[in-house]
């Protein structure tokens, strides 16, 4: 088997397992000149599956691409599944956020986003991974969750923050529904955190974005749930977030806490796969309108990922437990 068809066959597994694909679905691959490959194996795995195709690749000019083109939202009118095999350009986030808005609310499409996929991801790691195993993962970790009122997280390199979750549900991106899509390579559970109830301080040691790892700690200073401080001794890396935290008035608020549990995702500088990884979580600040509870409202949603935390949940009848130690579930 070359490896065209082997990126074809891992793309088939995911979709079956993560989009519930069917022979009858009606499949639209959304990708572009440099990911095209990904997208063409996405593509011939639907085949595969006995489905029908579109491939719709995003033109080269007026990248990166600030809103949707001419042509791509009526190609919805018929796709039961759609795949976003794209470059995970932050820039074009505005644009990923409409098309995501637009796939979910038509109300009969299963969606995989795949922002930064490579095939290095789809050759080995996180795409061929046991899902059936991830999913019993997933449920136990957010069975640990269940009725927390909030979360204290710290890590041996200073992070310390606290996060309301009165009222904010732990869910998982390991199956697509009509209302929400999924990751592809998947493998997290997540929630909003209240918009206004982060406080402390949060490290980061790995990834950001689209900007790769950074090339020393940084730290963001949280106050009633939004970033009032960036300090990074690596100046060009501090002056990035913050312009990325200035994208809008929302851009500041704390969106999402995800913690990663897929067995074969690595830490590597591309975020789709890092944020998957085990002994790691990622907290997002901007958009979360798309997810249980979210209120905040902005153009981008960027995650800012951190190694090995230690969390104890406090639950809404006051009693504390822990639930990662060092990465480690409890």
């Amino acid at each position: 088997m070359d490896k065209q068809q082997r990126m074809a066959e891992t793309a088939r597994n995911a979709m079956i397992h993560a989009l519930d694909l069917a022979e009858n679905d009606q499949v639209l691959v959304l990708t572009d000149t440099i990911t095209r490959t990904c997208g063409e194996a996405f593509a011939t795995g639907a085949r595969d599956h006995g489905c029908e195709v579109t491939t719709y690749i995003l033109p080269d000019e007026h990248r990166p691409l600030q809103e949707l083109p001419d042509g791509l939202l009526p190609l919805l009118d018929d796709a039961t599944v759609v795949i976003n095999a794209i470059v995970g350009d932050a820039r074009e986030i505005p644009f990923r956020l409409q098309w995501i808005q637009a796939t979910e609310k038509c109300g009969h499409v299963r969606l995989g986003h795949s922002p930064g996929i490579n095939e290095d991801m789809m050759l080995s790691g996180p795409m061929a991974v046991d899902y059936g195993q991830m999913l019993d993962n997933a449920g136990r970790l957010g069975e640990a969750f269940a009725a927390a009122a909030g979360v204290h997280i710290t890590t041996a390199i200073g992070t310390d923050l606290t996060l309301d979750l009165t009222g904010r549900q732990f869910v998982h991106d390991l199956k697509a529904s009509l209302e929400s899509g999924v990751n592809l390579p998947c493998g997290e559970i997540y929630c909003c955190p209240v918009e206004t109830g982060a406080e402390g301080t949060l490290v980061i040691d790995g990834c950001f974005g689209s900007c790769g790892v950074v090339p020393a700690p940084v730290t963001l200073t949280v106050e009633a749930g939004r970033v009032v401080r960036v300090e990074c001794t690596d100046e060009p890396t501090r002056a990035a977030i913050e312009q990325l935290l200035d994208t809008d008035e929302g851009a500041r608020t704390i969106a999402e806490l995800g913690i990663g549990l897929n067995p074969g995702a690595r830490l590597t500088a591309f975020m789709l796969e890092a944020e998957k990884a085990y002994e790691t979580a990622h907290i997002a600040f901007g958009s979360n309108e798309g997810m249980p509870g979210g209120q905040s409202v902005s153009q981008t949603h960027i995650d800012y990922l951190f190694t090995r935390p230690t969390m104890v949940v406090t639950t809404t009848g006051g009693e504390q437990r822990q639930v990662l130690a060092e990465g480690k579930p409890v």
